[in-house]
C-alpha cells in the first residue's frame, strides 16, 4: 500500500515540477506579469513606479498563500532566491516577498524589498511557534519586542491599547523570540520561553525587524501560532521546509516517507493546518493594513 501510495505521489509531484519549470520558462522570455484573480494585468515590472505602501517578509509560500489570495492585480517576479507579489489589497499598493527560512534570506528578502518598493511599512509574517500555555494554535502574536538569540533586544513601537487586547480573545502582544532552528520538542519551547520571556518564536522576524531598524523603515511582526508549546513537530519538519525547489521539496518528502512511513499523517495534518492558519493571518493582515495606510486614489486595478 504505501509503495503504490507513494508511487502516485511522486508522479503527481512530478507533473507539478514540469508545470513549474514550463511557467519559469514563459516568466524568462518576459511573460512574468499574473494576475490572482482573471481578467485583469498590472503594469510590468519596472515600467512604473514600484512604491508600495505596505511590504511583507514571508519564509515560505505557504505562509504566503492566504495573502497572496487577496491581492488583485498581482505582477510576480522572481529572482534566484526570491518571489516577489505585487498588487493591491483593499486599495493599498503591497509588495509580498517569499524570501525562504533562516536569517540570511529573510535579510536578503528584506534588503530587496526595501531597495525596490520604498515601503511605508514593512511587516514579518508567517507561522511561529507557542512558547507560553495561553497561546493556542491559530492565535496570532503581534510582537511588542524581539530577542535575538545572543540576547539583544529590538523594541517595536507598538500601541494597542490593552482593553482592545483583552477584547481578542486570540490576540496576544508580547516578546517573540529568535531561533536559528524549528523548535520541535515541548520542553525545548518552555525552555526558550522562560529564558527569554517570549510568547512566540520563529526564524526570520529578528532578522527583518533589524534590516527595518539599519534602513529607518516602519516595522510590525505579526505571527499565527501553528504549533502550541505542549505539541512536538515532526522530526521532518525542518528539513521540508529549507527545501527552496519543488525538485528538492519531492526527494526531502520520498525520503521522509520511506525512513518513516507515518510521516504521511503528519504531512497531511501539516497542511490541512497551513490552510486555516495561512487564511486566519491574511484576513488580520488585511485588516491592519486598512489601520496603517489609507486607500489610494488610484487603486482602481
Amino acid at each position: 500500500m504505501w509503495q503504490a501510495f507513494l508511487r502516485s505521489w511522486i508522479q503527481q509531484q512530478v507533473r507539478q515540477t514540469a508545470a513549474e519549470a514550463v511557467r519559469s520558462a514563459r516568466e524568462a522570455a518576459g511573460e512574468t506579469g499574473s494576475r490572482a484573480a482573471a481578467g485583469t494585468q498590472g503594469p510590468p515590472p519596472g515600467s512604473a513606479d514600484r512604491s508600495c505602501d505596505v511590504g511583507f517578509v514571508f519564509a515560505l509560500g505557504v505562509e504566503a498563500g492566504g495573502l497572496e489570495d487577496l491581492l488583485e492585480g498581482v505582477v510576480t517576479t522572481r529572482a534566484r532566491d526570491l518571489t516577489v507579489r505585487e498588487g493591491l489589497l483593499r486599495g493599498r499598493r503591497v509588495a509580498v516577498v517569499t524570501s525562504g527560512v533562516g536569517q540570511l534570506a529573510a535579510t536578503r528578502g528584506t534588503q530587496a524589498l526595501i531597495a525596490g518598493h520604498r515601503p511605508s511599512w514593512v511587516i514579518s509574517a508567517g507561522f511561529a511557534g507557542g512558547l507560553d500555555p495561553c497561546l493556542k494554535k491559530g492565535d496570532i502574536v503581534m510582537a511588542d519586542a524581539l530577542v535575538a538569540t545572543d540576547g539583544r533586544r529590538l523594541t517595536i513601537d507598538l500601541k494597542i491599547p490593552p482593553e482592545v487586547v483583552a477584547a481578542s480573545k486570540r490576540l496576544h502582544v508580547g516578546t517573540c523570540a529568535d531561533s536559528p532552528a524549528i523548535v520541535r520538542r515541548p520542553d525545548d519551547k518552555r525552555e526558550l520561553g522562560r529564558r527569554r520571556g517570549a510568547l512566540a518564536v520563529d526564524m526570520e522576524s529578528w532578522a527583518v525587524g533589524e534590516v527595518c531598524r539599519q534602513a529607518k523603515t516602519r516595522f510590525l511582526s505579526i505571527r499565527v501560532i501553528s504549533d502550541a508549546v505542549d505539541e512536538e513537530l515532526p522530526p521532518d519538519v525542518e528539513t521540508l521546509a529549507r527545501q527552496k525547489t519543488t525538485a528538492s521539496r519531492l526527494g526531502a518528502a520520498a525520503g521522509a516517507i520511506l525512513r518513516r512511513p507515518s510521516s504521511v499523517k503528519d504531512m497531511l495534518r501539516l497542511k490541512e493546518d497551513a490552510l486555516v492558519f495561512t487564511d486566519r493571518l491574511a484576513r488580520f493582515l488585511a485588516g491592519v493594513v486598512e489601520q496603517l495606510v489609507p486607500a489610494r486614489p488610484d487603486a482602481d486595478p
